[in-house]
């Protein structure tokens, strides 16, 4: 579980992750990641990070359990991202069958590689 400081709730939130944020795919995820860069943002309790689950991953018993999971794999960045960052995780439909450390890599990686293309345009 995420402490409420690391979730993102706000649709707005979500939404500007999205459009301005670097995108990294891999198999089973999509990890969506951004730095703001306004003065006025600030942040407490370090990085933001939201799921979206889909209902091309499963019915709900499935979504439930695949967002449970990923967000046990998301525990870790809260540690190592910086504490202005947010991360929209989407699943994909191959992360309801993907196991656990399979899934927690993928997402580490993604965000890893997006990282460093945010990195390297600043």
């Amino acid at each position: 579980m995420l402490a409420p400081p690391n979730r993102i709730t706000r649709r707005s939130d979500f939404t500007r992750t999205l459009k301005n944020g670097v995108r990294v795919g891999r198999r089973d995820v999509v990890a969506h990641v951004l730095v703001p860069e306004s003065p006025d943002f600030v942040t407490h309790g370090g990085p933001r990070i939201g799921l979206i689950v889909g209902k091309s991953v499963g019915n709900s018993v499935v979504r439930h359990a695949v967002a449970r999971r990923l967000r046990a794999a998301a525990r870790p960045l809260v540690d190592r991202c910086d504490s202005s960052t947010m991360v929209v995780v989407r699943a994909l439909p191959g992360s309801a069958t993907c196991p656990e450390p399979e899934l927690e890599r993928q997402l580490t990686a993604a965000v890893a590689k997006a990282e460093r293309r945010l990195e390297s345009t600043v």
